[in-house]
């Protein structure tokens, strides 16, 4: 399956991600909505998966005060899992990252996925909240000192 990826700021780029988010956090997860509509879509840099022309994943990168950044929101409709779709996300948000200078990438994913961040260089730093039935912990990859 051929993955482009796209990654904007722009209005169009974030209402998709936004849609995107929506079926798989709020719909399938059961995480409440306002939960992820949390204002920071217009600071972030949203990486989206196409298969064809259809969006199929999405990922945000929010910018900090700190020249830092969270990586975030990575989502990947059902039907398109388990085609290497999400580390693409992940691969293509941490290189642009590099690109802004960024020194620091936190990341808040699920417990079960630790080790998926590990395998891109995040170091598990401890647990974090619990979002509806979902235990999160705290990862950094650190990109420059």
């Amino acid at each position: 399956m051929k993955i482009e990826i796209k990654i904007s700021q722009d209005l169009e780029t974030i209402l998709e991600s936004q849609k995107i988010r929506n079926e798989v956090f709020v719909q399938e997860q059961g995480i409440p909505l306002e939960l992820d509509l949390d204002s920071r879509d217009n600071i972030s840099y949203h990486t989206l998966a196409y298969a064809g022309k259809q969006a199929v994943g999405v990922g945000r990168l929010a910018l900090t005060d700190k020249n830092d950044a969270v990586l975030a929101r990575i989502a990947v409709q059902k039907e398109f899992r388990s085609f290497g779709i999400a580390s693409k996300i992940v691969k293509a948000s941490l290189l642009q990252a590099e690109k802004l200078n960024i020194s620091k990438v936190d990341i808040y994913p699920h417990e079960y996925l630790k080790g998926f961040y590990e395998s891109f260089g995040f170091i598990y730093i401890e647990e974090s909240e619990v979002v509806g039935n979902h235990q999160l912990i705290k990862m950094e990859k650190i990109l420059r000192n």
